[in-house]
């Protein structure tokens, strides 16, 4: 970094919340999809204990950005150290360190120091950055604090669940219909439109307009598809009315005999928003049992036809 300029800043915020709650919901990174708005995906690389490396998909100024970092984890003292291995152009180093420090029973102070730099330090890629990093430094702390305040409440407002099915038919045609999201227009009943761009091969933005008993919803997403592990994992950065966030992965594993496809979501509810989506007199517990119930149905739907696009395939050979 010899000769590079950085530059560094740091923020600071009080949260209601016990110190080890919020720096709980920080380190857990498999998470940060679901606590963060700018998180679109993290997949855990090492983890010895202490450190960990992370490969991490994120939104910056509307951009998809993909990099690895190594965070050191210090419970202890309620402290993360992180720094990008790669970070993503026109960034040549990024990194900084969270600390919580606790003010009281429920009450905490957090601190979020950062530095960067960029390449050959052009005025337009440095404002880019500081444009960049400023608002996702400022929505990751809002959020966080969000989140954490909200923490004797957390298990009733997230929610994860799966549906599966079995298809006797090869995998790689189970993936084909899923990864052609475009088609599915045509082929699936309740999706009534979708836009979708793939600018770079296996990263997908989508507008997906679909048909519910409660009317139609239109629903904006990213999705990062790993054809050889055949995973294809999501994030909607325009989620149903109802939620606050939904993140979700399709899994398809063959073995001897066919194929297993998984559909998994993981999502906030959205609480202010449950009277006016299903009446008054509907309560949180209701609002889980919905949500269930309606993306378990569109998951199901669309796991039906991939298992029959793929058996009548493999039925015309």
């Amino acid at each position: 970094m010899s000769g590079e300029r950085v530059d560094r800043q740091t923020r600071t915020m009080h949260v209601a919340a016990p110190a080890g709650v919020v720096y709980a919901v920080f380190a857990d990174a498999a998470r940060l999809p679901l606590y963060f708005s700018p998180s679109v995906h993290v997949e855990r690389l090492e983890f010895d204990g202490e450190r960990e490396r992370l490969r991490m998909w994120f939104l910056m100024d509307g951009r998809l950005k993909a990099w690895t970092s190594w965070r050191h984890l210090d419970p202890v003292e309620r402290r993360i150290e992180f720094r990008q291995e790669l970070p993503a152009a026109p960034l040549t180093s990024m990194g900084g360190v969270l600390d919580v420090r606790s003010t009281g029973p429920h009450s905490s102070q957090l601190e979020l120091a950062y530095d960067f730099s960029v390449t050959g330090d052009l005025p337009e890629d440095r404002a880019w950055a500081r444009r960049a990093t400023d608002a996702n430094s400022r929505v990751q702390l809002a959020e966080l604090k969000s989140f954490a305040e909200r923490w004797t409440r957390l298990d009733d407002l997230v929610m994860t669940f799966e549906d599966t099915l079995r298809v006797n038919g090869p995998a790689e045609l189970v993936y084909d219909f899923l990864y052609r999201a475009a088609d599915w227009p045509d082929l699936v009943p309740h999706v009534t439109g979708v836009d979708l761009t793939e600018d770079t091969p296996g990263v997908q933005r989508l507008t997906t307009r679909t048909l519910t008993e409660y009317g139609a919803h239109t629903t904006e997403a990213v999705r990062i598809c790993f054809p050889h592990a055949g995973r294809i994992v999501h994030k909607q950065t325009a989620p149903h009315t109802l939620l606050e966030a939904h993140t979700g992965e399709w899994s398809v594993v063959s073995d001897a005999s066919g194929t297993t496809v998984t559909a998994q979501h993981s999502v906030v509810l959205r609480e202010e928003n449950i009277a006016a989506v299903l009446g008054g007199h509907a309560d949180l517990a209701q609002a889980r049992r919905h949500v269930r119930e309606e993306l378990g149905r569109d998951s199901r739907a669309l796991l039906a036809h991939a298992k029959r696009h793929a058996e009548s395939a493999v039925r015309m050979l």
